[in-house]
């Protein structure tokens, strides 16, 4: 596995992730008030929500349901050509597929898909720009999206999802996407315990990792990125003023370096605040780094000790 692995660019990054909440009105107050998104929009089903420097209308939609977990993961393809180039790859692969949707608030018409382990993408161009409703909304600054309140997280970074088989996830992201793999853990048993993926120059959009629950189609984590580690200590701050339950950090990630701070929101789902610094996957030629069971045992970057939830807390909950 430990080859050179090289992407299309037929995807130009990760677009919004839809995530599903049965404590609506909390989790849109943490996700606000607390954690810092910006409200675009709302509807009956769902809130339409940004960091202060996404240029989409919608990075994160929050839609209210009777569980928790992912709804969806969006894409945005690089052209009109390149969306199409995708949908004929995924129509020939053996991935099922959902066909084409209409879109909603937040993008045109998008093609939807479905890895073997439950979770469901989508791929689409047309999108809305987000235009600030008012002067409040604005930043002085002309080229800033918009002014910053909470923990102010910049933009969407990446999420992590859980699969039996991360080893057939990454032939279905490779196929669908045109990812390149960045890093991954190979375990003693042969399996692989973890994949990091990108689209484009970032060192990683979409992480995956092996489903311990013996479950389908659950979400690990949402994160999206800071502008310095400062702001992840400040987070820290807020979080415990709002009573916010902190899973693990702030410290350091072995694997890929990032500063990292995990919290749980309202309805369970984990959400992480990171910064990677100045890293960036520019080798046309980029060789996987592999990490050992031995290297995962020494823990994370400064010798934190990862702690057993986050190897067994996903979402949906594994049913008893």
């Amino acid at each position: 596995m430990n080859t050179p692995t090289t992407t299309s660019f037929d995807i130009a990054h990760l677009g919004h992730v839809e995530m599903f909440t049965d404590r609506f009105d909390e989790s849109l107050d943490f996700f606000t008030r607390v954690y810092g998104l910006k409200l675009s929009e709302q509807d009956k089903t769902s809130a339409y929500l940004r960091a202060w420097d996404d240029y989409e209308h919608c990075s994160l939609k929050l839609t209210r349901s009777d569980r928790t977990g992912v709804g969806h993961v969006a894409y945005r393809a690089a052209s009109p050509e390149a969306l199409e180039r995708r949908v004929a790859a995924i129509e020939t692969s053996a991935y099922k597929t959902h066909g084409w949707i209409d879109g909603d608030e937040s993008h045109g018409r998008a093609f939807r898909f479905e890895d073997p382990f439950g979770h469901v993408f989508e791929i689409y161009y047309d999108t809305v720009w987000y235009r600030p409703r008012d002067a409040a909304e604005a930043h002085p600054l002309k080229n800033m999206a918009s002014a910053f309140t909470g923990a102010a997280p910049r933009r969407i970074d990446h999420l992590n999802l859980l699969a039996v088989d991360v080893a057939e996830f990454r032939r279905f992201m490779e196929t669908c996407l045109g990812s390149r793999v960045t890093e991954y853990i190979q375990l003693d048993n042969g399996r692989i315990g973890g994949c990091w993926f990108t689209v484009n120059n970032k060192t990683y959009d979409l992480a995956c990792t092996e489903e311990h629950g013996k479950s389908h189609g659950r979400f690990h984590h949402v994160t999206y990125a800071t502008d310095q580690r400062e702001d992840i200590l400040r987070a820290a701050d807020i979080f415990l003023q709002n009573g916010v339950h902190i899973e693990t950090g702030p410290h350091k990630h072995a694997i890929q370096g990032t500063f990292f701070l995990y919290v749980w929101e309202p309805a369970g789902n984990r959400v992480e605040l990171a910064n990677a610094g100045a890293r960036l996957i520019l080798a046309p030629d980029w060789q996987p780094v592999v990490w050992t069971e031995t290297d995962r045992k020494k823990g994370q970057a400064w010798g934190l000790k990862t702690i057993e939830t986050f190897h067994t807390h996903g979402t949906p909950p594994v049913k008893a």
